[in-house]
């Protein structure tokens, strides 16, 4: 702070002159009679003498502002009091000339007590029946409200303002010591930025946007006339009601003439202000989630809000760390991409109207950092007005007996993010991803065939009676979509598939404690308390036989997360709504920084993400996905390299996708909230189903970005280690088994027969041919012998398949079993 110049016995005497007419004034106030017999003079200056001089004012509370991702974009405003604190010069001179003209005309010729309007105040207080004069100036008018914004306690507040002598001597002897240590236009600063002006606006800057919705260096005479009369009565002075606006008016107009009086305007200039008509043009800046920019954002904002107030760095309770947001003056930028957030906005209200009760949810991520770029769902983020209901009847029949409504159209509920209640929703065979990662780090590679049956009995333990048992047995039998076998598949085209009677057999074969361990490392929280015992008991997880099928619920957030963690080469990083926070100061706080961590290894992620790209109509140099892909329409609308995977539940009562390049991670569930044993069947492929909400968000948002090719996986990891097939031409079929299984191959005979020359029932060949896994399965051709038009070379030859199969391409298998 500046100290100005002051002549020493020029201060004394203000001391002095201050401690005996302050408590004249004061005695006069409140005892006229005793005021004139010098006691109170004498009492006044003892007691102004032993004041303490330091004043320590608290910074105010000031508004803070959450931005999208390019740093321009509002987003949301938060604040207890709506305040942001401008500099000096960003004040227009009118307004500190209105505000010196309506409160104190020897602002700068006092030394932060106006002497003469202390006598001024004595004489009038002491004649009987005169309205009584404080004398406050704008320094003392300044230290009452820091004195009173600095307070730690209810009782500190009234002390600050209660109409006592003490007060009143506190004031004067703070208001010297700060007009030594500062400007005057340092005073005046601080002045305007403290003060209420109603409506919710402290300080300047906020009641220039509230009345006008302008910046206070662009203020007019006549703006800042009426917001200098503001000051001493807002609600009485406020100009927005009908009781309060001609007031305003009459007190806009006593400001303009004392600027005249003061010579800050001519006399012209005060009555071309007078004649303009008072119109306020502003309005209560909003606040918090419910008001945000554009409502369907509201749902990222809950999303924020819930973020900040987990963060011990923001405080070590629930009330400090909303304190700090509400009135430390952060300017945040959230990591809303708003090309993505309004891809998602229109994608999922073109599935599904805000009014149905299937929720579209749509999450979007980045990989590599962790920023939720976008958060959408088909619902308005408001709470309904319980005098005026809107929301509709209750999805689940009992409660809507119970003349419950539910939460749609209108609902502040976590639907994308989960909390308060909100657990998730099952996905379905997208969690089939997490066994392929499971297996990879066991060593079993992407070629790895399984012959998948029409049902599989696993060694899983469940009730009797149960219809995913097999009859008669307590194991686990789960069968394929159309109860058709899925033959043999490799991961490419089982996951292409979605054959679940190949997964449920893998997740044997690599434990399923182990599938449920890479699902908790790629940040799949198991909120849903069953789904918790089984996820923290390994012994528990170890028996979750249809864990593999996606019988967990998760939020479309930690899926999206999940399948971005493979995208960015194994790294996962938390998911986090913030790039940027700097305080009122302008310094950078490291909390918006990305949180990573390598949780899996280059190669296992890659390979995963190869099998990924079968579903929706990619391919790899290395993939061989078949001929079924449950969501090519992906590859095709997109036109970027992709990835991901479709899931459906029993019965269909939650679909999902999740489509993602190197740069966004989207994930879609489509499901009802309120009732999860919905009888509405959720769709994927349709307009109204889950895949095209989720694949426009993503061309949205890859709209003007080049696609960037995924690395393929390198050959031992896709291959493994490959064997040379014997060969078994002619052979008996024993004897083809035998020598198969010799070399290491898990030989089956196919059910077709084909034309050789070897004779009927005897080998004709084998699928594949010449080399394969050591492990893998090895299909017999049988021989159906010659065919009757043969001239003698045949139609097969002995070696070789005379049909397409695994690994290369496995046929189309039937349906699309599990999603």
């Amino acid at each position: 702070m500046r100290k100005r110049d002051h002549n020493i016995l020029t201060n004394a005497a203000s001391l002095l002159i201050c401690g005996l007419l302050a408590g004249v004034v004061v005695a006069a106030a409140a005892f006229p009679a005793v005021a004139m017999s010098g006691l109170a003079a004498k009492a006044g200056a003892e007691t102004f003498g032993a004041l303490p001089k330091e004043l320590t004012v608290a910074r105010a509370p000031q508004i803070s502002y959450l931005l999208a991702s390019d740093g321009k974009t509002p987003l949301a405003t938060m604040y207890d009091e709506n305040r942001r604190d401008v500099k000096f010069a960003d004040i227009s001179k009118n307004m500190r000339d209105a505000i010196i003209a309506a409160e104190d005309h020897d602002f700068y010729n006092h030394n932060g007590v106006d002497l003469n309007g202390v006598a001024r105040a004595f004489v009038n207080n002491s004649q009987t029946g005169a309205d009584r004069q404080g004398a406050s100036t704008l320094t003392m008018q300044y230290v009452r409200m820091g004195i009173a914004y600095s307070a730690t306690h209810p009782a500190d507040v009234i002390a600050a303002t209660e109409d006592t002598s003490a007060r009143k001597l506190r004031e004067m002897r703070y208001a010297i010591q700060l007009d030594k240590e500062m400007s005057k236009d340092e005073i005046l600063e601080r002045y305007l930025n403290l003060a209420a002006f109603g409506n919710g606006a402290y300080g300047i800057y906020a009641a220039s946007q509230v009345y006008f919705n302008k910046p206070p260096k662009d203020l007019k005479i006549e703006e800042a006339a009426m917001l200098a009369g503001l000051v001493k009565a807002p609600t009485s002075f406020d100009p927005t009601t009908k009781d309060g606006y001609p007031h305003a008016v009459a007190r806009r107009d006593y400001v303009i003439d004392n600027m005249v009086k003061i010579g800050a305007i001519t006399q012209q200039q005060a009555e071309e202000a007078k004649a303009v008509k008072l119109v306020v043009k502003g309005k209560r800046a909003p606040n918090g989630c419910v008001a945000t920019n554009k409502n369907a954002w509201g749902f990222f904002c809950d999303y924020f809000y819930r973020w900040w107030m987990a963060q011990e760095t923001f405080g070590s309770t629930s009330y400090d760390r909303e304190r700090r947001l509400k009135s430390g003056g952060y300017t945040i930028v959230t990591t809303l991409d708003k090309q993505a957030q309004t891809g998602a906005d229109k994608a999922v209200r073109r599935a599904k109207p805000v009014s149905a009760k299937e929720a579209a949810m749509i999450a979007v991520v980045e990989p590599g950092t962790g920023r939720v770029r976008a958060l959408s769902v088909n619902r308005n983020f408001k709470l309904d007005n319980p005098d005026k209901p809107k929301n509709k009847p209750h999805s689940d029949p009992v409660q809507r007996r119970k003349g419950k409504l539910g939460n749609y159209p209108n609902t502040v509920n976590p639907l994308l993010t989960g909390g308060d209640g909100i657990t998730g929703y099952q996905a379905g065979s997208v969690f089939k991803m997490y066994t392929i990662v499971a297996a990879l780090e066991k060593g079993i590679p992407l070629s790895y065939t399984f012959n998948a049956p029409q049902q599989f009995k696993s060694e899983y333990i469940i009730d009797r009676g149960n219809p995913a048992a097999c009859a008669g047995t307590h194991f686990y039998c789960p069968t394929n979509s159309g109860l058709k076998a899925g033959g043999v598949q490799n991961m490419w085209s089982a996951f292409s598939a979605s054959i679940n009677t190949f997964f449920v057999p893998l997740q044997q074969q690599v434990g399923a404690e182990n599938v449920v361990d890479v699902a908790k490392r790629l940040g799949i929280q198991f909120r849903q308390s069953k789904d918790a015992e089984f996820a923290n008991n390994k012994e528990a997880a170890h028996q979750w036989g249809a864990f593999t099928l996606g019988v967990s619920q998760v939020t479309p957030l930690e899926l999206a997360n999940s399948y971005a963690t493979l995208a960015a080469d194994g790294k996962y990083c938390e998911p986090i709504p913030v790039q940027e926070i700097r305080d009122l100061d302008g310094n950078k706080l490291d909390v918006a920084n990305p949180r990573c961590e390598k949780r899996f290894s280059t190669e296992v992620a890659r390979a995963a993400v190869d099998a990924a790209r079968c579903p929706v109509g990619d391919n790899s140099s290395t993939s061989k996905c078949g001929g079924s892909r449950t969501a090519a329409e992906v590859k095709w609308n997109v036109g970027k390299p992709v990835a991901g995977k479709s899931g459906t539940t029993d019965s269909e009562k939650t679909a999902s996708l999740v489509a993602m390049t190197k740069q966004y991670a989207v994930a879609g569930i489509l499901a009802d909230p309120d009732w999860p044993q919905t009888n509405v069947k959720m769709k994927h492929k349709t307009p109204d189903g889950i895949n095209p909400p989720v694949w426009k968000t993503l061309k949205a948002a890859m709209k003007g970005k080049k696609g960037i090719n995924f690395d393929p996986p390198g050959k031992k990891i896709s291959l493994g280690d490959q064997r040379t097939i014997p060969g078994v031409s002619c052979l008996d079929v024993e004897r083809a088994k035998s020598r198969l299984s010799g070399a290491g191959f898990e030989p089956i005979v196919s059910s077709t027969r084909v034309t050789s020359d070897c004779p009927a029932g005897t080998a004709a060949g084998t699928s594949p041919s010449g080399r394969t896994i050591k492990g893998g399965i090895v299909t017999i051709m049988l021989s159906a012998g010659k065919a009757d038009n043969d001239d003698g070379g045949g139609n097969g030859r002995p070696g070789t398949s005379p049909s397409s199969g695994p690994p290369s391409s496995p046929g189309r298998p039937p349906g699309r079993p599990g999603g």
